[in-house]
């Protein structure tokens, strides 16, 4: 199954969250912090202007982007994977190798 997001939609892939804490200890999956980047899987066509143009987007699939603790409210499953889906608004920027 696919996903097409509508608007300034991005669906995204959070990282792997670290089993271990930088001192070495293993933290039980409550306790782990959720990661706050992730990589781009699906780019809604963009967010139309008051005068009806089309505001293109700033990322595309592929990215690895950097968003807030509280972005994306919305999760979904999507073959059995759990995916964040934020405007992109709530991106703070793309990380560049």
């Amino acid at each position: 199954m696919s996903i097409r997001p509508l608007q300034d939609r991005v669906v995204i892939r959070r990282q792997e969250e670290e089993a271990t804490s930088a001192g070495g200890i293993v933290l039980p999956g409550s306790a782990a912090e959720k990661p706050n980047q992730g990589v781009v899987l699906a780019v809604g066509p963009g967010r139309v202007s008051v005068n009806g143009d089309l505001i293109a987007m700033n990322v595309k699939v592929g990215d690895m982007v950097l968003f807030g603790p509280y972005a994306g409210n919305s999760t979904a499953k999507i073959d059995g994977e759990e995916v964040l889906i934020v405007s992109e608004s709530e991106i703070f920027g793309v990380l560049e190798a």
